[in-house]
């Protein structure tokens, strides 16, 4: 069975906050668990902020006049600290969005950390407890 994807208007929702409807429970939980977890969350981040910043550079740039290069080094700067802040919190962020779901507190970083230990269990099994010949 494959997890159901949501369509791009129901992703645009998820990414600035929105709950999806509960068929996409699962999808939810990969996008917290992938190895791109990180990824896909500064990829919300920036969906997020991209109005924000359109906004205040149809503001500041064209209304108000400003120069343009102070107006883009400002927004730089704003995404600088937006993206700081957001990757902080990222996994308290993304562990309340698989909450919001229907899944246990912290249920994404214990998944993340169970993948990761079965990852490293395999290494060793394979590199470091004779799958690989000594010298």
């Amino acid at each position: 069975m494959s997890v159901k994807r949501p369509n791009p208007a129901q992703w645009l929702w998820y990414a600035v906050g929105g709950k999806l409807p509960d068929r996409y429970r699962e999808w939810v939980l990969h996008d917290a668990t992938a190895p791109t977890w990180l990824v896909r969350h500064v990829i919300r981040r920036l969906v997020f902020m991209a109005p924000i910043l359109a906004a205040l550079y149809l503001v500041l740039a064209v209304m108000m006049d400003f120069d343009l290069t102070i107006v883009l080094v400002g927004l730089g700067l704003g995404v600088y600290a937006g993206m700081y802040y957001s990757l902080i919190f990222s996994t308290h962020s993304v562990d309340s969005r698989v909450t919001r779901h229907g899944y246990p507190d912290q249920y994404a970083s214990q998944v993340r950390k169970a993948m990761k230990q079965a990852e490293r269990e395999r290494y060793n099994a394979t590199w470091r407890n004779g799958g690989a010949t000594s010298r």
